[in-house]
């Protein structure tokens, strides 16, 4: 059995003794960018023109950390404490209702 210490990723943090860390340095645990702010790493930030948009929707599952939610069947602005500015959501539509700004 795995100890814990080593597989509750809560634990791990840059104090953690070598002898914590999981094996190739593997995070156990999906969803960890829900439970940690991640959007500080971005450089740029998605925007988007609401006259543009017609909530097709097809941004939001390409999103690879799922920060652009979707509620009763239509698209809500970006989750910008967990969207790293990576642009995949510019590429993906094809209204041009999504552009990137520079900064955070």
């Amino acid at each position: 059995m795995a100890n814990k210490t080593r597989t509750d990723i809560h634990t791990l943090m840059e104090t953690a003794p070598y002898q914590d860390i999981t094996f190739g340095n593997v995070v156990y645990g999906g969803g960890g960018a829900r439970e940690f702010n991640t959007g500080e790493w971005r450089t740029q930030t998605p925007v988007v023109d609401w006259d543009k948009c017609v909530q097709c929707l097809l941004c939001a599952p390409m999103c690879p950390d799922s920060s652009i939610p979707v509620e009763d069947g239509k698209r809500l602005d970006f989750d910008l404490d967990h969207c790293k500015g990576c642009g995949i959501c510019v590429g993906c539509c094809s209204f041009g209702a999504i552009t990137m700004k520079e900064g955070l």
